[in-house]
C-alpha cells in the first residue's frame, strides 16, 4: 500500500471508528482544549502503531485498546500536573441540548457520568467499553484480564453506581 492510499485508509478507519474514540475522549477530559489533545495523541499513537495492527483482532478493539491506553496516560500526566481532580463540569456529551430528553432522565445520565469520572482510569475504561455493549470478551482482550476478572470488576462498578444513586435519591427524598 503506498502512502497516499494508506493515509486514506487511515481517515477512513477513523471515520468509521469516530464514535469510539468521542467517548474515550469525553470520558477523561472535561476541558476543549483537553480533548483536543487527547484526539491529536490518540490519532498520532493509532498512526504510529498502524504496521503493527494485528488483524487476526477487530480493526475496533485495537483501536479502543489503544484510544484507552493513550487517554489513561494522558490523564495520568495532567493529574499530576494539576495535582488534584479536575471537578466534573456538566458538559460530557453535552445532553442538556438534546430536547426529547426527559429532565429527569437528563439528571440520572449526568450522574452516571459524574460517578464515571470519579472512578481510577483502568475501572473507566472498563465501564466505557461496558456501556458501549462490548462482550466481556472483548473488554477483557482490550484491557488484558479474563473475563471473570472483567465480569468480577464490572459487577463491583454495577452495585458501587446503585449505591451512590441510592444515597442522591435519599438526600433529594429527605430519608
Amino acid at each position: 500500500m503506498n502512502l497516499v492510499s494508506e493515509k486514506e485508509w487511515f481517515i477512513g478507519i477513523l471515520k468509521e471508528n469516530k464514535r469510539i474514540l468521542y467517548k474515550v475522549i469525553y470520558s477523561y477530559c472535561h476541558s476543549s482544549e483537553d480533548r483536543k489533545d487527547l484526539e491529536q495523541e490518540i490519532v498520532i499513537q493509532l498512526w504510529k502503531s498502524l504496521k503493527s495492527y494485528n488483524k487476526d483482532f477487530k480493526l475496533s478493539t485495537w483501536i479502543y485498546k489503544i484510544a484507552l491506553n493513550v487517554a489513561i496516560s494522558h490523564y495520568r500526566r495532567d493529574f499530576k500536573r494539576n495535582k488534584a481532580n479536575t471537578p466534573y463540569d456538566g458538559t460530557i456529551f453535552q445532553i442538556a441540548e438534546e430536547e426529547d430528553f426527559a429532565e429527569e432522565r437528563i439528571v440520572k445520565t449526568e450522574l452516571l457520568y459524574k460517578f464515571i469520572n470519579q472512578l481510577d482510569e483502568f475501572n473507566k475504561a472498563i465501564i466505557i467499553l461496558y456501556l458501549e455493549d462490548k462482550s466481556y470478551k472483548e473488554i477483557a482482550e482490550i484491557i488484558g484480564l479474563t473475563e471473570t476478572n472483567i465480569g468480577t470488576k464490572i459487577n463491583r462498578i454495577k452495585n458501587r453506581l446503585k449505591e451512590s444513586i441510592s444515597i442522591v435519591n435519599n438526600e433529594l427524598h429527605g430519608t
